[in-house]
């Protein structure tokens, strides 16, 4: 078939053509603007480039910005492993949590405190051979404390008689010599007044005046018509068998409550440490300030201490020994260090020597 024929049977669409042509002419088009603006070429191919110069997103606005992206395509977010330096900031609510779950601070403050309390404090050198040479100078029992100390009030009186006696003793006995205190024993006896009721019902000018010359008589006599009610309206006549309840009368110091505990009741729960025991002990070098190497100023601090070295069974014979060896040897002025049989053991021995007379006249020369 001739070729003129061929082509004429063929027949394009009508609109094949004109497109062609248009989207041939778009194309020369746009090829052309993109070759005079390239920028702008760049922009269409990368529609998602933001060109805003404003404040650039914090750490904590991004990660809520791509966690909600995550959670609208349907993905979950993957846990950071590395933590943000923002999750380090302090945070007073959760501190507060978390420190009321540990064990609270005052607890454990409170249980060393009670460790700490039973420690005992090393003994001092030679104590033992110290104390068997006081015992051994003490063996003719001539000092006032083995005669006339508290300890001998009411002796051949009932049990419940001889405790009120002991007591209305000790309570007479401070700042006071045993001489003088076992002397205002005995006159209280002789007017019947070593019982609490026959004390109640005594005029207080009355007995203040029997005990006199006690010192501060007149105190201590109303001192003593207190103690007389509180042991017949709680006690049955009776005197307290604790140390809190003897603490709590007026008038009762530690010293004096627990030698009421260890001669009348025979409980002994602590030294009964007075002005001679608290004196000699610092002579010896026996008792110190805690956490120095001074002396004691208090007796109370000589107790303290002193109970923390000093075995149990040697509690309640120290006050009469040393009591006694202070009235006879180791007195406070001018102590008998010429005397002492333990000089060489005793850190303060002739250290303290004797003072002049103050009323001897010097000897003029001719």
């Amino acid at each position: 078939m001739p070729l003129a024929l061929l082509l004429s049977r063929i027949r394009l669409p009508p609109a094949a053509m004109p497109s062609t042509r248009s989207a041939s002419s778009a194309r020369l088009v746009r090829a052309s603007r993109a070759d005079a603006n390239p920028v702008v070429r760049e922009v269409k191919r990368e529609s998602s480039v933001s060109f805003d110069i404003s404040k650039p997103e914090s750490p904590s606005v991004k990660r809520k910005r791509v966690k909600r992206e995550l959670e609208e395509n349907g993905e979950h977010p993957v846990k950071q492993v590395v933590p943000d330096i923002e999750d380090f900031r302090y945070d007073k609510t959760k501190a507060l949590t978390s420190s009321s779950k540990a064990t609270p601070p005052l607890v454990k403050v409170e249980k060393k405190a009670r460790v700490s309390a039973v420690i005992k404090v090393g003994a001092p050198e030679n104590w033992e051979a110290v104390l068997r040479g006081i015992k051994n100078m003490r063996l003719s029992g001539q000092a006032p404390v083995d005669t006339k100390g508290c300890e001998k009030a009411g002796s051949l009186l009932p049990p419940k008689e001889r405790r009120f006696a002991v007591l209305i003793s000790t309570m007479m006995s401070s700042q006071t010599k045993d001489e003088v205190t076992h002397a205002a024993v005995e006159r209280l006896s002789e007017n019947g007044l070593l019982d609490p009721d026959a004390i109640v019902r005594t005029d207080e000018a009355m007995l203040a005046n029997l005990i006199k010359p006690v010192g501060f008589y007149q105190r201590k006599a109303q001192f003593i018509k207190e103690a007389s009610k509180i042991c017949l309206e709680r006690f049955g006549g009776d005197i307290p068998d604790s140390l809190n309840e003897l603490l709590a009368l007026r008038g009762v110091g530690p010293k004096m409550a627990h030698l009421v505990m260890s001669i009348a009741w025979k409980n002994t729960q602590g030294i009964c440490v007075d002005t001679h025991v608290h004196r000699i002990s610092n002579r010896l070098g026996w008792v110190f300030r805690e956490g120095t190497k001074q002396k004691t100023t208090t007796p109370e601090q000589t107790r303290m201490y002193l109970e923390k070295w000093l075995p149990k069974d040697e509690w309640e014979p120290i006050n009469p020994l040393l009591v006694g060896f202070g009235q006879t040897i180791c007195t406070p002025l001018r102590p008998k260090c010429d005397m002492c049989g333990i000089t060489n053991l005793c850190p303060s021995a002739f250290k303290e020597s004797s003072s002049p007379n103050p009323k001897q006249k010097k000897t003029r020369s001719p």
